[in-house]
């Protein structure tokens, strides 16, 4: 009876180290990269369909669909309008491959892309049609200097835009503080 006990035992802790190898590598293999490749849809100047999957270019911020912004002689053009069609334009030809870990609080996955050895994210800030946020300040530096896109003339940042309109969509400090613990504990 003891000898029976001793190999359940034995039994029972091989099994429990079995499942928590298991548990790592599905942990492990979380953390790494998802890769997305085409062919995109543009949905707005930062923001990419891909089958049922939605991405959302990260480190940037671009204007909305319906923002208007002031050239440098004073007149309205559609700068959120205009970078969509930049985006469509980076990711319609060619191999595009985005690469990502994190979603948002909309579960987008937040990635960065590539067409070829052009990074989508630099050039759409580069471009002047989206504002860096976090990344890409050399690439905003250059834009403005050359007052390319938004840098020409007047604009409301993205973010101001949104607030403005009761679109906001970034999440305060307590509900950011809140899901970087739910990730950090898996929850999410």
């Amino acid at each position: 009876m003891a000898l029976r006990l001793k190999y359940f035992r034995e039994g029972l802790l091989v099994a429990a180290f079995f499942i928590l190898l298991v548990l790592v590598a599905a942990k492990l293999d979380e953390a790494a990269d998802s890769v997305v490749r085409g062919p995109f849809f543009a949905v707005d100047g930062d923001t990419l369909a891909a089958g049922g999957e939605r991405l959302r270019l990260q480190g940037l911020d671009a204007p909305e669909l319906d923002q208007t912004c002031e050239d440098g002689k004073g007149l309205l053009w559609p700068c959120g309008g205009e970078a969509r069609r930049f985006l469509a334009r980076l990711v319609a030809g060619g191999e595009v491959e985005c690469l990502g870990r994190e979603r948002d609080r909309y579960r987008r996955l937040l990635v960065r892309c590539r067409a070829g050895e052009t990074s989508i994210n630099a050039a759409m800030v580069r471009q002047g049609l989206a504002v860096a946020s976090g990344r890409y300040a050399e690439e905003q530096v250059a834009a403005r200097r050359e007052e390319r896109g938004l840098w020409a003339g007047r604009f409301e940042s993205p973010r101001d835009w949104r607030a403005s309109r009761g679109m906001m969509e970034d999440a305060g400090l307590v509900e950011a503080f809140l899901n970087w613990v739910k990730r950090q504990a898996g929850w999410q």
